[in-house]
């Protein structure tokens, strides 16, 4: 039984003070309306209209029923109204999930310039080095970083771009220590590696003009899970290590930190967006998705360029 169907005929009947004329209205037949206002008042165990051939007059329960249906209906249509704008015009609370040195280095900028576009919609921005489940835990999108495909998880995804590390130590390091100037002079050096599950502890994969190299080394006495961490370590002058390019960047144009073996870089990474469906998508998401697919390469080519300049001291 389709009570809210019901409902509407009812009204319409109320409204036009014959079962044809409503009928006319939603494009049913009289028997139809007629079969309809039977079983809801058998649902509902009173009379709700007195019939004639000539008129349709409501009971004194059909009044009051007509008042609670009208209310019903208005904040059903109010509803739809709502979820359909939601498709239409970004408003509302967005959740974003990023991963911490991309996330502060690309995602809170693009979030905040977003906003500047879309002032009716807040953010809700989280910045953490665990890789979320997004239905779980309500996000809307999340940037992650991967060393290859991402696997099925019947999530929508789209590739952003390439982001990847490189050999960076304090002038004041090197200038003790020495400069490498190929990967076996790594040898004897200080060799700090963020702690993470995506790369190894123990030894660095380097791609070169000459191809790829590994360097394997003693894990330091010292070690941190963070990039901006290992950035501040780095200039405290206790080793060489390897910083994603958005966190280097500052330092080597500051000359806080001079990169090592400037022909190599390490640790690429391909970032992606993810959000979960398709279909129906949120205009909120939708537009955020696609600004991050203009904002986010566009800025990480910047970087690279950028990074590319940066030679040896």
């Amino acid at each position: 039984m389709d009570t809210l169907h019901m409902m509407r005929i009812f009204v319409r009947i109320a409204e036009e003070g014959s079962f044809t004329g409503a009928a006319q209205r939603l494009n049913i037949t009289n028997a139809n309306a007629s079969r309809s206002i039977s079983q809801l008042e058998t649902h509902l165990r009173t009379r709700l209209l007195n019939r004639s051939t000539r008129r349709v007059v409501l009971t004194e329960a059909g009044q009051r029923y007509l008042e609670r249906c009208e209310r019903i209906l208005a904040y059903i249509e109010e509803a739809e109204a709502e979820a359909a704008d939601a498709q239409a015009r970004p408003s509302g609370k967005l959740q974003v999930h990023g991963t911490t040195s991309f996330g502060q280095t690309y995602v809170l900028p693009a979030v905040l310039r977003y906003r500047e576009r879309n002032p009716s919609v807040s953010v809700d921005l989280t910045l953490s080095q665990h890789v979320p489940d997004l239905l779980d835990e309500g996000y809307d999108v999340s940037l992650q970083l991967s060393m290859s495909e991402l696997p099925d998880s019947g999530l929508v995804s789209h590739r952003l771009g390439d982001v990847y590390s490189v050999l960076c130590a304090a002038p004041a390091y090197l200038s003790e220590y020495g400069t490498p100037r190929t990967v076996q002079d790594l040898h004897g050096h200080a060799c700090l590696q963020i702690v993470s599950s995506v790369f190894p502890r123990d030894c660095w994969h380097l791609e070169g003009l000459d191809g790829h190299e590994t360097f394997e080394f003693s894990p330091a006495d010292f070690q941190v899970n963070v990039a901006d961490a290992l950035a501040v370590a780095l200039r405290e002058g206790v080793g060489i290590g390897a910083l994603p390019m958005a966190t280097a960047l500052p330092a080597l144009r500051s000359g806080a930190l001079i990169r090592v073996l400037p022909d190599y870089h390490l640790q690429k990474l391909t970032a992606y967006v993810l959000y979960a469906s398709r279909q129906y998508l949120d205009a909120k998401i939708r537009t955020f998705v696609e600004f991050l697919r203009e904002f986010v390469p566009e800025a990480l080519m910047a970087d690279q360029a950028a990074l590319c300049k940066s030679g040896p001291p």
